[in-house]
C-alpha cells in the first residue's frame, strides 16, 4: 500500500542544538578516561571558502566539481573553480527565521540531478514552523528557479530548538527527512517514542513533481493501525547530522543529548539501515536511562559512541571518509562537539567503534557546525567564523 499525504500535514520536526550546555566541559571523560590517541596520519585544513554568513552544510550533485554551500540566514552559495560565487544559487531569506536552531538547515540534491534539477531544502519559515520544500534549478546551471517550490511536508513547531533539518537521499533513492522531538527539555510530549506523530523521528518519503509526497510501500509501520507510515526510524532527540556510508549502505547518526551524554549509533544494512528501528530517546540518554534509572533497554539500539557533558555539549555529525586523496582514512566516521571544536574519528567494526582518534590539525577553531562531502568524497568541516575547511593531505 502507497499512502499520500498532503503537502500541509501537520507534523512537526527539529538543527544544531545550539547549544544548551549542561554543565561544563572539560577535556577528560566523566569517568575519567583520556581523550582518544592523536591520529598518526598527517592531514591538515585549507580553506575552500570563506566570507560566508552562518555557513551549516555543504553537499553537491553526483559529479558536480561545484559546492553548494547553506548558509542558516536562507541562502545557498555556490563555490566554482575554487571562488565563491558573488550571487546566491538560492536565497529564500525572505520566507526564513533564522537564529538559535533555526534557519535554513539542510539541502539535498535528487539522485539524478542532472536531468531533473530537482533538489530538497528544510528550513523554518517565518513563524517558526518547519518546511521541506522542493525546488528546481533555471536555465542558469548556477541559480535555482525561486518561484519553483512545491512544499513536500510542512509541520508545526511547538518551540524553537529541536528542529532537526537534515534531508538526504538515501542509496535506495528515497528522501529521508530528519525531525527532533518538538523542543524544550526532556521531550514532555514523549514524542520521541511516539509512533501516532512525526516528531522524534526520521521520515522516508517519496517526494512527488507537484508537491506532498508518497510513502514507499516497504517502509516498516505501512500497515500498522494508528501509526504514521512515514516513519521509518525513531526515538530520536535532536538529529544533527545523519549520512550514510556509500561504501556500505549502513546509517550513522548523531543525535545530540540533553544533561549528560552524547552519542553516535549505526544501523548497518544488514540491520535495515535503521528500517523500524527504535534509538531509545527519551526513555534512554546514550547508553544510560533518562527517565528511570531501572528502565528495560532491550527494545532499542544503544548507541556505538558515546561521550560526556564533560567533554563537550552537543554532537556535530559528519560522514565516513571515502575519498581517495587520504587512503588511511578510509571508514573513518568523522565527528565534532560545538562547544569543544575538536575533531574525532573512529571505525565502525563487528558492532563497536574502533581506532578511536582526535585529529588537532583539522580542528577549525571556535564552534564547529557542520561537516560536507564533495561529488569526489572528500571532506570539508566548518564552523562560525564563516570559513569551509577543506581536510587534505599534511
Amino acid at each position: 500500500m502507497v499512502v499520500r499525504r498532503p503537502a500541509a500535514f501537520p507534523a512537526t520536526l527539529s538543527l544544531i542544538s545550539a547549544l544548551v550546555a549542561s554543565g561544563g566541559c572539560s577535556s577528560q571523560f566523566e569517568n575519567g578516561t583520556p581523550d582518544p590517541p592523536e591520529g598518526s596520519e598527517p592531514v591538515t585544513l585549507v580553506a575552500a571558502a570563506s566570507g560566508l554568513n552562518s555557513p551549516l552544510y555543504l553537499t553537491t550533485p553526483e559529479g558536480d566539481p561545484r559546492l553548494f554551500i547553506v548558509e542558516q540566514g536562507g541562502t545557498i552559495r555556490i563555490v566554482k573553480d575554487g571562488a565563491l560565487l558573488p550571487t546566491a544559487f538560492l536565497d529564500i531569506s525572505g520566507q526564513v527565521s533564522a537564529g538559535g536552531e533555526r534557519g535554513l538547515l539542510g539541502l539535498a540534491f535528487h539522485p539524478q540531478y542532472a536531468t531533473t534539477g530537482r533538489f530538497m531544502v528544510h528550513y523554518t519559515d517565518v513563524a517558526g514552523n518547519t518546511q521541506v520544500s522542493g525546488f528546481r534549478v533555471s536555465d542558469n546551471p548556477d541559480l535555482a528557479d525561486p518561484t519553483s517550490e512545491v512544499s513536500v511536508l510542512a509541520a508545526q513547531q511547538p518551540f524553537s530548538n529541536h528542529n532537526g533539518g537534515q534531508v538526504l537521499f538515501g542509496p535506495d533513492g528515497h528522501l529521508y527527512i530528519m525531525l527532533g522531538d518538538g523542543g524544550s527539555s526532556g521531550d514532555p510530549g514523549g514524542r520521541g517514542q511516539s509512533l501516532a506523530e512525526l516528531l522524534g523521528s526520521i521520515l522516508r518519503v517519496d517526494p512527488l513533481d507537484a508537491g506532498g509526497y508518497a510513502v514507499p510501500a516497504d517502509n516498516p509501520f505501512v500497515s500498522t493501525p494508528d501509526v504514521q507510515p512515514e516513519i521509518w526510524s525513531y526515538g530520536l532527540r535532536n538529529p544533527w547530522r545523519a549520512a550514510f556510508d556509500p561504501a556500505t549502505g549502513d546509517l550513522y547518526i548523531a543525535d545530540v543529548g540533553q544533561d549528560r551524554w552524547e552519542e553516535v549509533s549505526v544501523s548497518t544494512v544488514a540491520e535495515g539501515a535503521g528500517r523500524g528501528v527504535n534509538f531509545g530517546w527519551n526513555i534512554m540518554e546514550g547508553p544510560d536511562c533518562f527517565l528511570d534509572s531501572g528502565c528495560d533497554q532491550t527494545a532499542f539500539e544503544l548507541p556505538v559512541l558515546s561521550y560526556s557533558h564533560s567533554d563537550g555539549c552537543s554532537i556535530t555529525g559528519g560522514f565516513v571518509y571515502r575519498g581517495a586523496a587520504i587512503p588511511a582514512l578510509q571508514g573513518h566516521y568523522f565527528y565534532s562537539d560545538f562547544c569543544q571544536g575538536w575533531v574525532r574519528s573512529f571505525r565502525f567494526e563487528n558492532g563497536t567503534a574502533v581506532d578511536q582518534f582526535q585529529w588537532p590539525t583539522l580542528a577549525p577553531g571556535g564552534n564547529v557546525t557542520s561537516f560536507g562531502r564533495d561529488a569526489a568524497g572528500e571532506m570539508y568541516v566548518m564552523g562560525t567564523g564563516g570559513v569551509v575547511f577543506k581536510i587534505v593531505p599534511g
